[in-house]
């Protein structure tokens, strides 16, 4: 035998026993979850938490839980799937003072409003512009926006208040005044003037015996 035949013999048992050594101390190269093996590299979802995703590295799993993105405020459908971590949006509507709206679909949150809404997912809303009521003594009916004059324009005969007088008429507050209260035809006399114009008669005393 050689010297060199000599010297390579001991180097093949050398690299034979580094090779079993590494072999006895080498990492994994697969993970075993969910009853399945991955291969280093291989991404995965626990079976028991769809919300939790994993890799399969040379130490072993590395996981991390997903954080689901806000639902938008006006969805009116949310859906939840078994194999899904978060929660869907299936539909999208409006949202206006708390209360959500299909698309398209007309409310009216108040008496004075009606709204509709949008496609773009906004409500848009027009307010009523009630007029002056015609009367000293307007009501306000359920379901209306508006107030409303039940026994027609009226006035009052002073700024007492003391006396209504109907619209159109005329009518003695006392011996020698008369008052007389606008029909409301001329328009915007309305407007703040709720008092009857009044006369009183001339070289006329409360003591008179004038009739009325």
């Amino acid at each position: 035998m050689s010297a060199q035949a000599g010297w390579l013999l001991p180097l093949s048992l050398l690299l034979s026993v580094l090779v079993r050594g590494t072999l006895a101390f080498s990492v994994p190269t697969v993970c075993e979850t969910n009853g399945s093996v991955y291969y280093v590299g291989e991404w995965y979802y626990l079976d028991t938490d769809h919300c939790t995703q994993c890799e399969c590295t040379p130490g072993g799993p590395v996981c991390g839980r997903t954080d689901c993105p806000a639902l938008p405020p006006p969805c009116v459908h949310v859906s939840y799937y078994p194999t899904d971590c978060c929660p869907r949006c299936e539909k999208i509507g409006c949202e206006h003072r708390g209360q959500v709206y299909e698309l398209g679909q007309e409310f009216q949150p108040s008496e004075c409003e009606q709204c509709t809404c949008d496609m773009d997912g906004r409500a848009s809303c027009l307010v009523a512009d009630c007029a002056p009521p015609l009367c000293v003594n307007p009501i306000y009916a359920k379901g209306k926006c508006c107030p409303e004059c039940k026994d027609g324009p009226n006035c009052y005969s002073d700024f007492t208040q003391s006396q209504v007088i109907p619209g159109g008429s005329t009518m003695w507050v006392d011996k020698c005044t008369y008052c007389h209260c606008h029909d409301g035809q001329d328009a915007g006399y309305w407007e703040g003037n709720l008092i009857a114009k009044c006369v009183k008669v001339h070289h006329c005393t409360l003591n008179d015996d004038r009739s009325h």
